[in-house]
């Protein structure tokens, strides 16, 4: 069993806790919100926050892969979030390159695997560099996935697999009937996960609770958890405290429980 302490926020009293080892989350997808607002609660800049949000990744990172969760999906960049001023994109697209240059030795000695998602063509050359550079250096790691959404939009992810699904009923491959929840799963850039392409854990921090056009399809039974911690503060005691409240759910995925008493 794996032991942590939670401190209530309203008591202040901290108790012991344990997470049951059999029942971690395989895929733990988590939407990384509040970095600006940490800043601003400190008077800092809003790079401010993204900076320290990179540590908290890796952070976050190894306390995962050392509970045993196997695939970890951050949305670390939105097709939306091109909107934000051309500054702050600036320093967000150089973040990748901070990140991966310093982080993958560390990712390497724990066996953790890179895997991005998301419009990377349209990334600046030397962010898609970084990237392309760490899944390659990483691919014969064989433990924790460590998948980024990048340039990642819900909408826009089905929209290509909608259209590629098309162009194959076009050329005969495939015929209307034929497509089904796994022929659209298969066309997901979610797809090359196979079975755990579905996150069964969706954390958002900063007390926002709305997806964000994030994998909107992959999350459909998703158990979600909102904390009110922004990014930056979000550490390992946060992360075993949402997979506790994660293992307090009955998952039934639309049908009944077995014994009819949940």
């Amino acid at each position: 069993m794996f032991s942590f302490l939670n401190k209530d926020q309203t008591t202040g009293e901290v108790e012991e806790r344990q997470l049951d080892e059999t029942n971690i989350p395989a895929h733990v997808a988590i939407i990384m919100d509040g970095n600006g607002r940490w800043a601003q609660q400190r008077h800092l800049p809003r790079i401010a926050g993204h900076k320290q949000g990179m540590n908290t990744v890796k952070t976050v990172a190894m306390a995962a892969s050392n509970l045993g969760v196997k695939v970890l999906t951050l949305y670390a960049f939105s097709t939306e979030n091109w909107k934000r001023p051309s500054a702050e994109v600036n320093y967000l697209m150089k973040l990748p390159v901070d990140f991966f240059g310093t982080f993958v030795p560390d990712l390497v000695k724990n066996n953790i695997r890179v895997k991005v998602m998301g419009y990377t063509d349209q990334l600046p050359a030397a962010t898609q560099k970084a990237v392309n550079d760490a899944i390659a250096d990483t691919k014969d790691c064989t433990g924790m996935v460590l998948n980024f959404a990048l340039n990642y939009g819900g909408r826009a992810e089905i929209v290509t697999a909608v259209q590629k699904l098309a162009e194959q009923v076009q050329t005969g491959q495939l015929t209307a009937t034929d497509i089904d929840d796994d022929a659209i799963d298969r066309e997901l850039m979610t797809a090359d996960l196979g079975e755990l392409r579905d996150p069964d854990l969706l954390i958002r921090t900063s007390g926002e609770e709305r997806l964000s056009n994030f994998m909107l399809w992959q999350v459909a039974y998703s158990e979600f958890v909102f904390t009110q911690q922004h990014w930056p503060d979000f550490d390992q005691t946060a992360l075993e405290q949402a997979i506790y409240e994660y293992q307090q759910r009955h998952r039934r995925f639309g049908g009944l429980a077995t014994d009819n008493t949940k």
